[in-house]
């Protein structure tokens, strides 16, 4: 059994008050400096919360005894400042982080260290492909929901001239709401064989669902989890690949998403605090 997060590291501060220094990264953007300065007591703040989450995922993974699977922590870091993300990669050596704009991805890339890996979850407008694939450390787009839009990302990638292929999730709608996007489970595996034979650029890897906050769970399942995982395993026996990773489970329900399969957990509020009422525009 293995988990994929990286240990809490020891801090040793001086002052808690004093704001901590750390190396400035140069940017190419237009956008104002973002500050990375940050205090010690908002870094050890931090630090206790990523070491909180990763505690209940190991203790999880061990209760699943030799079944448990490498589990992959994203912490999404949405609206928050640059310097939250800096102290939590200083201090507790997280690397994977998810951005649901464009513009604050970017800007933060720009900012922020180039061995970050970084998660696009949010709605991704084809208008933004180019920007995206521009985007030399990231990860991973988990939010492909259709085959036009993996073929506009595919071209914005081979522009880019990008080394190696994009990894990419495929976004499905298992819950059936009209409010989430999302491709529907029974065209998963047909866009996922467009992917493997149309867009080089592109690599499938995996999965991805936000799933109902009110599941019926009367018989002891997420079944947003379990159709996610039955449409994995369709890709898989149908297209002969393997190890695709399931993105699901959130900061109210990570640990039931990992008992049912997952492999990529994206946790947000439990790590950084509520968020600020939404007041910016989704580009």
């Amino acid at each position: 059994m293995s988990i994929r997060v990286h240990r809490l590291c020891t801090v040793a501060l001086h002052s808690t008050s004093e704001l901590i220094n750390p190396i400035r990264f140069s940017s190419q953007t237009t956008s104002p400096k973002m500050s990375l300065a940050y205090t010690f007591e908002r870094a050890q703040e931090l630090a206790d919360n990523l070491a909180g989450v990763r505690k209940q995922m190991e203790k999880t993974l061990k209760s699943m005894g030799d079944t448990a699977q490498n589990v992959r922590l994203v912490a999404v870091s949405k609206y928050k400042p640059a310097s939250d993300i800096l102290a939590a990669y200083e201090k507790t050596g997280q690397r994977h982080f998810g951005e649901n704009y464009v513009q604050e991805l970017e800007d933060k890339a720009k900012e922020l260290p180039s061995d970050i890996q970084w998660h696009f979850i949010g709605t991704l407008q084809s208008n933004k492909c180019k920007v995206v694939a521009g985007i030399p450390n990231l990860f991973v787009v988990e939010t492909v929901d259709n085959a036009k839009k993996a073929s506009t990302l595919d071209k914005a990638c081979a522009a880019a001239s990008r080394p190696e292929p994009l990894r990419i999730f495929l976004q499905v709608n298992t819950s059936g709401e009209e409010s989430k996007s999302g491709m529907l489970p029974s065209e998963v595996l047909e866009v996922a064989r467009h992917v493997i034979s149309s867009c080089p650029h592109l690599r499938l890897a995996g999965l991805m669902t936000i799933g109902s906050p009110n599941p019926d769970l009367e018989n002891g399942e997420n079944p947003d989890f379990k159709t996610l995982s039955q449409c994995r395993a369709t890709i898989e026996d149908t297209l002969k690949i393997t190890d695709l990773d399931l993105s699901m489970g959130m900061s109210d329900d990570f640990k039931r998403a990992i008992r049912q399969g997952s492999t990529n957990v994206r946790v947000g509020s439990t790590l950084f605090g509520s968020r600020p009422p939404f007041t910016k525009s989704t580009a």
